[in-house]
């Protein structure tokens, strides 16, 4: 299959980018510049299509979480980012996809996209809160990530984000906080993949993913 025909996230130029970037965030984690622990990792297959859904609960969650995999991934992320000068230069060369909220174009887009890296064998990242979640608060899972996987087949991890938001929090949670700590511990835990073939409903399915990933992040941490 020739490089052109592949998803942007899963060309050569994505491959390298990523290879780059991992090397990296390696070398930062290795003079543990912030703590990371990363557990359950083994859970993604080494090849084949993946669905990984976690919470969100800071602009940082995506650096921990794909510096965490050992694959190329592809995420879902706002459009927003897109308009960021160094941020868009490595979403565009990491064929991430962008997603304006709330405009049902856009969504068809995203799905399309998202489909094409499934089809094509690749590991697609999702926040099923559709946005950052501040500590104690709720958000309602937004429906995509069960429809996805039910219509492709394709199971889903679950991941569990704990402390990124005490590294980088949000603008909202900002008071008597420092913008960056680097003295925080971070945790991303990857829970056992949940197949769509074991749900009657994409509902059923997306309750299972909420209790899984809740369950992550309430879940011991040491």
């Amino acid at each position: 299959m020739s490089d052109e025909s592949r998803p942007d996230g899963l060309r050569k130029r994505a491959w390298l980018t990523t290879k780059l970037l991992r090397r990296l965030l390696r070398f930062l984690a290795f003079v543990k510049f912030v703590d990371v622990t990363v557990t359950g990792r083994e859970v993604i297959p080494k090849y084949g299509a993946i669905i990984v859904a976690s919470n969100h609960i800071s602009m940082v969650d995506a650096i921990f979480l794909w510096g965490a995999l050992r694959r190329r991934a592809v995420a879902v992320a706002m459009a927003e980012l897109w308009t960021m000068p160094v941020v868009s230069w490595l979403l565009r060369n990491l064929g991430h996809i962008p997603v304006i909220r709330r405009n049902a174009d856009s969504g068809r887009d995203a799905v399309a996209a998202s489909e094409s890296v499934l089809n094509h064998g690749g590991v697609l990242l999702i926040y099923p809160e559709g946005r950052c979640v501040s500590p104690g608060d709720t958000e309602p899972y937004k429906p995509g990530v069960a429809k996805l996987s039910m219509s492709t087949g394709v199971p889903i991890i679950p991941v569990g984000a704990i402390g990124t938001n005490k590294v980088v929090p949000l603008k909202r949670d900002l008071e008597g906080a420092k913008k960056f700590n680097r003295n925080q511990k971070v945790w991303i835990k990857f829970g056992q993949p949940i197949d769509p073939a074991d749900f009657d409903t994409w509902e059923q399915l997306l309750a299972e993913v909420r209790r899984s990933i809740v369950a992550l992040v309430e879940s011991e941490t040491v």
